[in-house]
């Protein structure tokens, strides 16, 4: 989807933000879609938290401009509040609380009134699967549950944007991709989503867009595919019985790099299938036996370590 036929529900130019001196920010241009799912990827450290919080009014950048749903988020943050959801990696839920009393303590907050609070409440609670678990305390919810929740209270406010800091962390793989799933709906009726995330997996999964940062700079965008484009990498991995085996492999095929460790040879292929007939031919051609062939295109993971410096330790944040 590209983002040039949409409305931009958020854009930011030359963003910037340092930490004494630390540039954390430096010269970050977004500009997001409405109704689309743009994510930020990078390593710890990159700036895509900073970049968050300056865009929902929590932080105030040190230089560049930026909008999200047509406010200017530095000289009307109220406005943008407005209209925004935040749903951080950390949980906003209070464990003392039932889910339907967080939800309807959340409704108090955007000042609905009393029935029109409890009708939104009911209503996310159904929309969320956590009708049953309404009047159980929240600290008795699964990690999943609470997320569910956590998502459903950002909600009561009708948001037209939702900022999601690594929404799914800590989430087992079913409760992530039921998360995926209420993602996708939230889309689907027209909300943005603007995501972080270190599963790269996701992002794929989720993202129209993505960006990358690295080191608080934006080194490249694009939509899934086309970052994975941007990769060179695509190869067959050959696996041998023998060491002869693939000696002779070796010497017969040329440009292959072997690993005599785990007897094989990776052999680059321009990821079509008549490059990988190709290949199959010429082991016949030589009576080469290979006990097994599997085939790699580039990623987002290949992307991301071709594009990211290496890790650093610790976390996106101001300190």
């Amino acid at each position: 989807m590209s983002v040039t036929t949409l409305r931009s529900a958020l854009r930011s130019t030359g963003l910037r933000k340092s930490f004494g001196d630390k540039v954390v920010l430096d010269g970050i241009d977004l500009d997001v879609g409405e109704g689309t799912v743009f994510a930020l990827l990078g390593p710890n450290g990159a700036g895509k938290t900073t970049t968050v919080q300056i865009l929902s009014t929590l932080l105030r950048a040190d230089g560049g401009e930026a909008e999200v749903a047509g406010f200017d988020v530095a000289r009307e943050p109220e406005a943008v509040r407005a209209a925004i959801g935040v749903t951080g990696q950390f949980s906003a839920v209070d464990n003392l609380l039932t889910g339907e009393e967080n939800l309807r303590l959340m409704a108090d907050l955007h000042h609905l009134d009393r029935l029109q609070g409890r009708r939104r409440a009911s209503e996310l609670l159904d929309r969320f699967g956590l009708s049953g678990a309404a009047r159980q305390m929240a600290a008795t919810y699964s990690g999943g549950m609470r997320r569910r929740l956590d998502l459903a209270m950002t909600l009561i406010g009708s948001p037209r944007i939702i900022f999601l800091d690594e929404p799914t962390t800590g989430l087992d793989p079913r409760s992530r991709r039921d998360m995926w799933q209420i993602i996708r709906e939230l889309v689907a009726a027209g909300i943005t989503i603007l995501l972080t995330t270190q599963y790269l997996e996701e992002a794929d999964q989720l993202a129209d867009r993505i960006a990358v940062l690295d080191d608080g700079h934006l080194v490249a965008e694009g939509t899934p595919d086309e970052l994975k484009r941007r990769i060179p990498g695509g190869h067959a991995q050959l696996y041998f019985g023998d060491l002869a085996g693939l000696d002779r492999a070796a010497q017969a095929i040329g440009e292959a790099a072997r690993d005599d460790g785990t007897l094989t040879l990776r052999v680059p292929t321009d990821d079509s299938p008549r490059s990988l007939l190709a290949l199959l031919e010429r082991l016949d051609r030589h009576a080469l036996a290979a006990e097994r062939v599997t085939l790699h295109t580039p990623d987002l993971d290949d992307v991301f370590l071709a594009l990211t410096a290496s890790p650093r330790h610790g976390q996106d944040s101001p300190r």
